[in-house]
């Protein structure tokens, strides 16, 4: 495998982790702190949720991505 490759692979792993853990500390803060502060109603702790659901569909989307670079690379 080559340095660039495994380089690319590196990121592209950084990169998902990095979209989670944003995606799940934004959630539960809008959801359980910012919101109720600022007495929102009910109906954007649902946007708030498909906000997320958006964004864990964006790193299922690549992990899937980075699943095929492995898989590729060790042909």
């Amino acid at each position: 495998m080559s340095t660039d490759r495994e380089h690319a692979i590196a990121r592209k792993g950084r990169h998902i982790g990095l979209v989670i853990a944003v995606t799940m500390v934004a959630w539960l803060a809008l959801t359980l702190f910012i919101g109720p502060a600022l007495e929102l109603p009910g109906r954007f702790a649902l946007l708030f949720d498909f906000a997320a659901l958006a964004g864990l569909i964006y790193a299922v989307i690549n992990i899937f991505q980075l699943w095929r670079m492995r898989q590729d690379s060790q042909r």
